[in-house]
């Protein structure tokens, strides 16, 4: 989900978004405004969505905290089994974790789930159905290339527009629907050239909910469109929301590096982004291994060019990836 469409655009450029469920995403999703039923997405016409699922949504948004998240999601599934969130969010951890199959089971059963809904809510019926399909296109372009896996991901990418196209018929104007659309819409503008950005980055501040993935969304779309003075102040905006999250530290190291590239390797605005990987890599036993690596590897070569340094930033990245569980390390290569 939202993590997913977080890092599909690491590594098929064809996806490249907005860095789910993935968080980013897709998707790392307690609220400062948490509605009194459990519904992250909605402050008026609330919808239960189980204790469990919503305690998961907080922990992996909110905190950045996928240990957590994943934890509450084992209860989810048992407790919320009619619950296509539930479903979605654990396919998103897989993608995470390169687990191709369990990442397409679960694909199949938000598919299910939000078919199985259709009937009861129609709108969010549809917004997992088309979530299902969106998670499955991103099971084939990983196990096939993005070559190859291209035509039949653009298949599945038509059932998501159709899915969605339902539930705009019936409430166009519904937060979660925005929130999941919005965010695909803007990674679709990004690579493609018959995808309007603006009408994308409209439905997100106008339409969508809850706000601190709002302007976190727009953070990552302004920073791939690189309109990077945009992307710090959504940024800004989002850590003033969620400030805990590690991975909002992340995106903001990330915009001050690209600020530093444009200013010719400006070192104050490298330095600033050094505070904000730290930030981020003190929470490293939260976060999945591969995104820590990433982290700590970007983190690396900041440092490298903040003092003409030679640290040997790739294989550090590879001790953490190709470590052992899959968490990262409570202890990091030492990065003198």
């Amino acid at each position: 989900m939202l993590k997913t469409l977080f890092y599909w655009h690491k590594k098929f450029p064809v996806w490249k978004q907005i860095s789910v469920f993935s968080s980013a995403t897709l998707v790392s999703l307690n609220f400062w405004i948490t509605p009194v039923i459990g519904d992250p997405f909605r402050q008026e016409n609330q919808i239960e969505i189980g204790e469990k699922t919503e305690a998961a949504f907080q922990a992996m948004f909110e905190k950045g905290d996928y240990k957590q998240a994943q934890n509450y999601l084992k209860m989810a599934e048992s407790e919320d089994m009619d619950e296509p969130l539930v479903y979605a969010m654990i396919s998103s951890l897989y993608y995470l974790d390169e687990n191709w199959e369990l990442l397409k089971l679960y694909a199949e059963k938000t598919i299910e789930a939000g078919e199985n809904l259709i009937e009861i809510n129609p709108v969010r019926g549809n917004i997992y159905a088309a979530t299902g399909h969106f998670l499955e296109g991103g099971y084939i372009v990983s196990t096939e290339g993005p070559l190859k896996g291209a035509p039949k991901a653009l298949e599945k990418l038509q059932e998501v527009f159709s899915h969605f196209e339902a539930a705009e018929r019936i409430n166009s104007s519904d937060p979660e629907l925005n929130l999941l659309k919005g965010y695909m819409d803007l990674m679709l503008a990004v690579n493609l050239p018959f995808f309007d950005p603006a009408k994308a980055i409209e439905t997100l501040e106008e339409k969508a909910y809850p706000e601190h993935l709002v302007y976190r969304g727009l953070a990552l779309a302004y920073r791939d469109l690189d309109d990077l003075k945009n992307a710090l102040e959504y940024i800004d905006k989002t850590i003033s929301k969620v400030p805990e999250n590690p991975e909002v530290r992340y995106l903001k190291a990330q915009i001050l590096v690209s600020q530093a590239k444009d200013k010719n390797n400006d070192l104050s605005l490298r330095k600033k982004a050094r505070k904000h990987f730290n930030i981020a890599l003190a929470k490293s036993n939260q976060m999945p291994r591969r995104l820590v690596a990433q982290i700590f590897f970007e983190h690396c070569k900041n440092l490298n060019n903040i003092d003409q340094g030679k640290r040997p930033c790739d294989p550090m990245r590879d001790e953490i990836r190709d470590g052992l569980g899959t968490w990262g390390p409570s202890e990091l290569p030492v990065i003198n």
